[in-house]
């Protein structure tokens, strides 16, 4: 299928799909016209990928995730063992990242004396 049929099949735009080339996510088959082909299975990776991305995983992180996974769940089943302290970590990342968001919002909540509420 060309880049279209998967970005329609998957939610991602054509854009996303060459990146995710880039970052060799994806090899799609080059045709002599140029054109990228890609095969069924690539629908099941790109929604991989973009479920890891909502996780807030980078695509190196990425990389090394997508060949364990089982289902377009991305559930990790044990496949790959050796990745789960990287994940722990990231984990602990993202933790700390939403703690100073915490605590920054806090901080602007106090120059106005009360929680402020988007509009």
């Amino acid at each position: 299928m060309r880049i279209g049929e998967l970005s329609r099949r998957t939610g991602a735009s054509p854009r996303a799909l060459r990146y995710y080339e880039e970052q060799g996510l994806l090899t799609p088959v080059r045709r002599p016209s140029g054109y990228r082909e890609y095969e069924e299975r690539d629908v099941s990776t790109v929604r991989r990928i973009r479920v890891l991305l909502s996780a807030g995983l980078g695509t190196s992180v990425i990389a090394e995730i997508v060949p364990c996974a089982d289902d377009e769940n991305v559930v990790l089943v044990g496949r790959c063992p050796e990745l789960l302290d990287g994940l722990a970590k990231e984990r602990a990342r993202i933790t700390e990242t939403i703690e100073d968001l915490i605590a920054a919002r806090a901080v602007l909540d106090s120059l106005v004396g009360r929680p402020l509420q988007a509009s």
